[in-house]
């Protein structure tokens, strides 16, 4: 492991390689799983105040629910997630003419509509974050949707810090992410690479 600060980062974060390939997944991480995105306690309110934006691109299902129970619920964890429709998509999820699941608040961030990317949970994919009394555990999440991004991410050499450059600056800024490069180069020379 590699410790920047309060962030203590796994070492397959440095190691693995990851590319989101969502020409062959469709994004389907924004649909599978057991509940929605995990979200910072000031994101729900930031969801709700984007509704407006994001609304005529939400599907009549996914707007039905966010009536009914808002934008987010505690999960079995007890932690703040995404709602959800029908136990799979994200409410936030719309789909482009080809059938890629994308967020609707990133479309709308990437058409100038709003400043806010997605939550931050979702940008970090695959890393996940975990808040311990005294640190943050950065850590690479696996999952079996996700072998078509390990596999150009093979093709292509690139590490998820790599990957998730931005998103990791977003998260902890960019001395944090400059740090953990050099840390990253050290490791490799102990290692004799």
């Amino acid at each position: 492991m590699i410790q920047i600060d309060d962030a203590i980062v796994a070492l397959d974060v440095i190691e693995e390689n990851f590319i989101c390939d969502l020409a062959t997944c469709k994004g389907i991480c924004c649909v599978e799983g057991d509940s929605g995105a995990p979200l910072e306690f000031d994101e729900v309110k930031k969801l709700e105040e984007l509704l407006p934006v994001v609304w005529d691109d939400l599907s009549p299902e996914a707007q039905r629910i966010i009536k009914a129970q808002g934008v987010a619920y505690k999960d079995t964890d007890g932690e703040m997630v995404t709602s959800i429709v029908n136990d799979k998509d994200c409410v936030f999820t719309c789909y482009d003419k080809s059938g890629v699941c994308m967020c609707a608040i990133e479309k709308a961030f990437k058409e100038g509509r709003t400043d806010f990317y997605k939550p931050i949970s979702c940008h970090l994919y695959p890393i996940r974050l975990q808040r311990y009394r005294d640190f943050t555990a950065v850590n690479y999440h696996r999952w079996r949707v996700c072998k078509a991004a390990v596999a150009l991410g093979d093709r292509e050499g690139v590490r998820v810090y790599q990957f998730l450059k931005e998103p990791l600056i977003r998260r902890f800024g960019e001395l944090w992410y400059n740090e953990l490069c050099i840390a990253v180069e050290e490791y490799k020379k102990m290692q004799g690479r």
